[in-house]
């Protein structure tokens, strides 16, 4: 048997979006291709932490062997059949160090990351490609300062890690937003109601943005600028008497605040990178909305449909853009391991294909150019021209 090149380790973290499993596909035939071993290591930074580095120790719930036949056919799906945690190997609270670690480990809080190197020397892997959004990337430029040779993938729904115009989830997320906006303006119309939307975006507004410009919202807000409820009463008010079936939509970023107010928690417990878990600004909205309907409604109140896309726009299968750009970005980063270039991040930039330096992503936050895309008093997308800009022309940052 042919010796092979080397051995490659992927991983997903976070939260799945559709995608990853074409991701995965494209890493491991192109890395089979070129003569390497490929292992994926289940539950993202979980595998790497919980990993037994004992001869004959039973790690399948961690690792997996790769071939072409267990990533043919899931290639085709949505999640990650790799499974995936929120776990940050930096920071692992001491109920969440393994068992047999805690002799070792006995801190409130605990940093593991000498043990996750150890566990990848024992797996023999040479060279990790991660498949993360800004925290679990984040990770991945702690390890690559420690020495190992990464290349990241850049996936979120949200669409917000630096360096790149694209994150893998981004193109179904929208896809999706789309189709359910529309679909539920069936409802609304024949109630005549405004139709409230919640959908993802912590800190950028690029999930709310996007599908206004393409018309399914008339407005939207984003976490990037606390806006008026006053405001925005008065223009889907507005909105709505110039629709001939009486409705007006409104897209609510989950991050998104009432100036003067704070987000919206569905959960005040935070997870390992210290974020508590969004959700109900939606239905603040819309109760603030019904609320001051009859001061731009000649005193009569208008109902409300509020609706939570959630894990909906998340779920099933990846669009067109998210089978191909995965497909590109495996490739790309096999491109990278073998021309010897480690510690990249491979993405789009400017409708082009490139990689930039891994650690951008824990150089900034990546938002929405306010002055440029958003228009602030009219709560919806601004642009001037399309000409010679790129693709998804809100999300670059470059």
């Amino acid at each position: 048997m042919k010796k092979a090149k080397g051995t490659i380790g992927i991983l997903t973290g976070g939260g799945d979006v559709p995608g990853l499993n074409p991701a995965i596909r494209a890493v491991t035939i192109r890395a089979l291709i070129e003569g390497y071993r490929v292992v994926g290591i289940r539950r993202g930074w979980e595998g790497l932490v919980s990993l037994i580095r004992e001869k004959g120790a039973d790690n399948s719930l961690y690792i997996q062997e790769l071939t072409r036949e267990a990533v043919n056919k899931v290639g085709r799906s949505g999640g990650t059949f790799l499974h995936t945690s929120r776990t940050r190997p930096s920071h692992v609270p001491k109920l969440n160090v393994p068992i047999h670690l805690r002799d070792k480990y006995n801190d409130d809080i605990n940093d593991l990351t000498d043990d996750v190197i150890a566990n990848l020397e024992f797996l023999k892997i040479d060279y990790l490609i991660p498949i993360g959004g800004d925290d679990t990337l984040s990770y991945s430029v702690h390890l690559m300062k420690k020495g190992f040779k990464v290349v990241a993938i850049p996936k979120t729904m949200d669409n917000d890690v630096p360096g790149t115009d694209y994150c893998i989830g981004f193109s179904t997320a929208v896809t999706r937003t789309i189709q359910m906006t529309h679909s539920l303006r069936t409802t609304a119309g024949s109630h005549e109601r405004f139709l409230v939307i919640e959908v993802f975006g912590r800190y950028a507004g690029f999930t709310a943005l996007l599908p206004t410009m393409a018309g399914a919202a008339n407005r939207c807000v984003i976490p990037e600028c606390p806006f008026d409820l006053n405001l925005l009463a008065e223009l889907l008010v507005k909105d709505r008497y110039s629709n001939p079936s009486r409705y007006s939509v409104v897209l609510v970023s989950e991050g998104a605040k009432i100036k003067g107010g704070d987000m919206v928690f569905e959960s005040l417990e935070m997870d390992s990178y210290g974020h508590k878990k969004l959700g109900g600004i939606g239905d603040t909205v819309s109760a603030g909305l019904k609320a001051l309907s009859p001061k731009y409604n000649d005193n009569r109140l208008i109902n409300t449909v509020s609706q939570r896309l959630g894990y909906l726009v998340r779920c099933g299968d990846p669009d067109a853009l998210d089978s191909i750009v995965p497909m590109a970005y495996g490739n790309l980063a096999l491109d990278l391991i073998l021309k010897g270039r480690y510690g990249r991040l491979v993405g789009l930039r400017k409708g082009m294909y490139d990689d930039v330096p891994l650690d951008i992503v824990t150089s900034y936050k990546k938002a929405v150019d306010v002055g440029k895309y958003y228009n602030t008093e009219r709560l919806r997308p601004s642009y001037k021209s399309f000409e010679s800009k790129p693709l998804l022309i809100m999300t670059s940052d470059v």
